[in-house]
């Protein structure tokens, strides 16, 4: 999956310079950077991100070239155009040649998006085609009329706030662009293009820190703690084992391979998965496989191994982080392992949302030596390599 992220940065920020003779808003100082250089070293920093879309304005080429100095991923920056609308559209047609499967279109001045907001939207756009991240509205809303009169108390429960990235496959996000610029309407956000489309939009709950930085207040009210903290980086390793019983094929890495035994296991015995996931939560430093599933419970009587692999990466998620890579050797004298091993690597990747180069299947005999060399179960070890906030926890 190619998932490219369009920054839009055409913007005058009037708003946010009123009375000042500051540079535009995308181009002022934050975090020794720039907003614009923040915001897209977010996305650029993304293993989930294959390459960074910048529109910008056509007179801010020089500012431009300073903001992202460094900065890897970058495709040479688009135009913008009159509106919103026009330098999305613009972002867009400059893809047209690569066509990404996902596209993420953001705002520049939300320099403190998160890691794992980005992959939240990835995930949701993957499986229903369009993602909106959302926050509830804890205020009661009120409609006025043109003379400032309450006229209606509107139900807060049904209404939300819309944040960016918001994510699309490219090819249908295009399309309803084109559509909506050939009938002349105008509208404030992508989601809006697809609602208006018929396109489908799962909501995800947004990120209270992601805020768009607006007007001159809201530069002088971020405070560092809204900063994005850095990440470091974490492993944790995983190995399991489990015994052959009677059978006719094995589960690893959620692929059924034909052969002349089963594993045996309280779950599905599927060893690649529960390495993998002792892996991400030593990363995590948040106890083992058994501690959260443990096997003196019914609940997880052959229970698909996928359901414990994908709580640990969520718990990576949840913590503000992302996994970079994850590696698993096999020890078995049999079944083979190469003929089985993209399809595991691709069935992997897309249950854990990552790109396919992310994930590496390997395998190994013991030279007939131990349990695995007289043939009388398969092992697993896996690396963990991931990302988190430096919380000093």
């Amino acid at each position: 999956m190619t998932n490219i992220a369009v920054i839009v940065a055409a913007g005058m920020g009037l708003r946010a310079n009123a009375g000042s003779t500051a540079p535009p808003k995308q181009y002022r100082p934050l975090n020794g950077r720039t907003v614009l250089g923040e915001t897209v070293a977010a996305f650029a920093a993304h293993p989930e991100i294959d390459a960074v879309q910048v529109v910008i304005h056509p007179d801010h080429e020089d500012l431009y070239r300073h903001a992202v100095e460094g900065l890897e991923r970058l495709r040479s920056p688009a135009m913008g155009g009159a509106d919103r609308m026009a330098s999305v559209k613009a972002g867009l047609d400059a893809l047209s040649k690569e066509a990404p499967e996902l596209v993420l279109i953001h705002d520049a001045a939300r320099p403190f998006v998160s890691p794992a907001l980005i992959s939240g939207v990835i995930a949701a756009a993957a499986q229903r085609g369009g993602a909106l991240p959302v926050l509830p509205i804890r205020d009661t809303v009120k409609r006025i009329d043109a003379a400032g009169v309450v006229s209606e108390t509107l139900d807060r429960d049904t209404l939300r706030l819309a944040q960016t990235p918001q994510a699309f496959r490219y090819e249908d996000i295009v399309v309803a662009h084109q559509r909506a610029a050939a009938d002349g309407l105008s509208f404030t956000d992508d989601a809006c293009v697809a609602e208006w489309a018929g396109l489908p939009i799962e909501c995800v709950t947004g990120d209270p820190n992601n805020i768009k930085l607006t007007t001159p207040a809201d530069f002088e009210s971020t405070a560092p703690a809204v900063a994005r903290p850095q990440l470091i980086t974490r492993v944790g390793t995983g190995f399991d084992v489990h015994g052959f019983a009677p059978g006719n094929a094995v589960i690893l890495g959620g692929v059924s391979i034909p052969f002349s035994k089963a594993l045996k296991g309280h779950s599905d015995a599927d060893v690649v998965l529960h390495a993998l996931t002792d892996a991400i939560l030593g990363g995590l430093a948040d106890g083992d496989i058994g501690h959260h599933f443990p096997p003196s419970s019914s609940t997880w009587k052959d229970a698909d191994s996928t359901t414990f692999v994908t709580f640990a990466a969520k718990r990576v998620a949840d913590r503000g982080g992302i996994i970079d890579h994850l590696d698993v050797t096999v020890l078995c004298e049999a079944p083979k392992i190469g003929p089985h091993r993209d399809a595991i690597r691709q069935n992997i990747a897309a249950m854990l949302s990552l790109p396919l180069g992310r994930i590496s299947i390997k395998a190994t005999t013991t030279e007939r030596l131990g349990f695995a060399g007289r043939g009388e179960g398969i092992a697993a070890s896996a690396t963990a390599t991931i990302r988190l906030p430096d919380t000093h926890e």
